[in-house]
């Protein structure tokens, strides 16, 4: 049932910036055999792992997607947020403004900086309320999207109101392969400094992709959690990272995942095979997990997918407790918060 999954939290245990230096984030670590916590930080990642473990990172790339513009016809606010293109070079978005919205209007955009960028002419409405727009620039989706999008912050930080400093904090370090519309938060936590530690002591890094989409943030709107219409998303697995995944089992390695979304690809390539496609994967009790070993993640929101996913990885009683631990000791919580490492 989606109440047994709530939780209290102090409101000023959300963290509203990220660290300075990203791997001083508390990390608690969980052992799921002992029951027993330590309170560590993510820098201390290397005194945990094996020398046959292989880490596994989402090398997704955060888009700017967040769009912020003024309705041509009324003057009013619009906000909203970028899906994809098409062959077309057509925007699928989302957005919010005060009244409706008509097909043929245009919401000239404004850029972080201040500047009025292009416009967007709105086309055709799509039966989940997105829209097909034109954007008026003669440059490519990615390209444009540079000049006039925001980083799409979560609203529980700022109230979604980005800073310059995300354009570098809201990405990870190895972020390689741009789509996603929310940054896979586990990896937040990683320099490259501490990916050479790890690299050095001889365990494998390797990279699955998973594009985070909009379906992130949907609520789970009905009590029984088998109802709920679980959200695709693309993801691939490469045949050098399969590679590897196949040599860490064999040799006796843990797969530790970095983060839910690496879970997801994971726990969805057969025999950890190459695939490449979309996920819909939706871990709940009593899920059997085939392939992941070990779990990097941040603390998540109550009632949520990923919070399901982590208790079903953890062991229910004992990630509560440990989310009561760490409400107790006041970690961090979501995206720029502190980490927890469930072995």
């Amino acid at each position: 049932m989606l109440s047994h999954y709530d939780y209290e939290l102090p409101p000023d245990l959300i963290a509203q910036n990220p660290l300075r230096n990203r791997s001083d984030a508390r990390l608690l670590v969980v052992d799921r055999k002992t029951g027993k916590f330590q309170h560590l930080h993510v820098c201390d990642l290397p005194s945990l792992l094996e020398p046959n473990d292989c880490v596994v990172v989402n090398d997704t790339k955060v888009l700017p997607a967040r769009l912020v513009g003024t309705r041509k016809k009324t003057g009013g606010n619009w906000e909203g947020l970028f899906l994809g293109f098409d062959s077309n070079q057509l925007w699928k978005i989302i957005g919010k403004t005060r009244g409706k919205i008509q097909s043929g209007e245009s919401v000239q955009l404004q850029t972080p900086e201040g500047h009025l960028g292009f416009s967007l002419e709105f086309g055709t409405k799509l039966n989940d309320n997105s829209w097909i727009v034109k954007p008026q620039t003669k440059d490519a989706p990615l390209t444009a999207l540079e000049q006039v999008g925001w980083v799409p912050i979560p609203p529980y930080i700022r109230n979604g109101r980005m800073i310059p400093e995300d354009k570098e904090f809201y990405q990870t370090v190895y972020a390689l392969k741009p789509g996603a519309v929310a940054a896979p938060t586990a990896g937040l936590h990683f320099t490259p400094q501490l990916i050479d530690i790890i690299k050095q002591q001889g365990i494998t890094v390797t990279p699955v992709t998973l594009h985070v989409g909009m379906g992130t943030f949907k609520p789970i709107t009905v009590e029984n959690i088998h109802e709920h219409p679980m959200h695709a998303e693309w993801c691939s697995l490469t045949e050098p990272t399969s590679t590897a995944l196949q040599h860490c089992k064999v040799t006796g390695g843990r797969i530790i995942a970095v983060g839910t979304t690496s879970v997801r690809v994971l726990e969805s390539a057969a025999d950890l095979k190459p695939f490449e496609g979309e996920t819909s994967l939706f871990i709940r009790p009593p899920y059997q997990f085939k392939n992941v070993d070990v779990l990097l993640t941040n603390f998540h929101l109550p009632k949520s997918t990923l919070l399901i996913l982590v208790r079903t990885f953890g062991g229910d009683e004992l990630i509560q407790e440990a989310y009561r631990e760490a409400v107790q000791k006041k970690y961090r919580f979501f995206s720029y918060g502190d980490a927890m490492l469930i072995c």
